[in-house]
């Protein structure tokens, strides 16, 4: 057999090469890009709740009854309602989706000043469907943290001697 005949194919072995390497790059970025969309749902399950959590206890902190609402986020940071400063957020925690705290905040009906839930502004689908309260999820903006909530779950916990023992 001559040379001649050999011609191109080492180039044609090049060019698979290369095809099933983009192709297996493509099909890692695709993991890459799910996973990086899981962990920013579950920051922001646990920052909304951090949240929802550090309202219900700005309420409970309250020195007038019924409890007063926060007006801002910067009220969780530091309460200078009482004789003892409280900090009831650590930090200002940012949005996920947006990585800026400019977290939608809602008040309850007929009480406009202060707000007692908060939502993201992100139009971001979503990969879960339903928030752990079974509540239907479509976007991040769909996704409601509740301080009510936060504080009825909070007292609804079963107490260590309610729990089966671990063998």
């Amino acid at each position: 057999m001559s040379r001649d005949g050999l011609r191109g194919f080492s180039y044609l072995g090049l060019l698979f090469f290369v095809a099933i390497t983009a192709a297996g790059l493509a099909a890692l970025g695709q993991s890459w890009s799910t996973a990086a969309q899981r962990e920013r749902e579950r920051e922001l399950e646990f920052r909304g709740g951090e949240i929802a959590r550090a309202i219900a206890s700005y309420v409970r902190a309250s020195p007038a009854q019924p409890g007063q609402n926060p007006r801002s986020l910067d009220d969780l940071l530091i309460d200078r309602r009482g004789v003892k400063t409280i900090h009831h957020l650590r930090r200002a925690y940012a949005d996920p989706f947006t990585g800026k705290p400019d977290w939608v905040l809602v008040s309850e009906p007929g009480q406009p000043q202060g707000f007692t839930a908060l939502h993201s502004r992100s139009e971001r689908e979503l990969l879960r469907s339903s928030s752990p309260e079974g509540l239907p999820l479509k976007t991040a903006r769909d996704w409601l943290f509740d301080a009510n909530t936060q504080a009825l779950q909070a007292t609804q916990k079963p107490s260590p001697e309610a729990q089966p023992a671990l063998p």
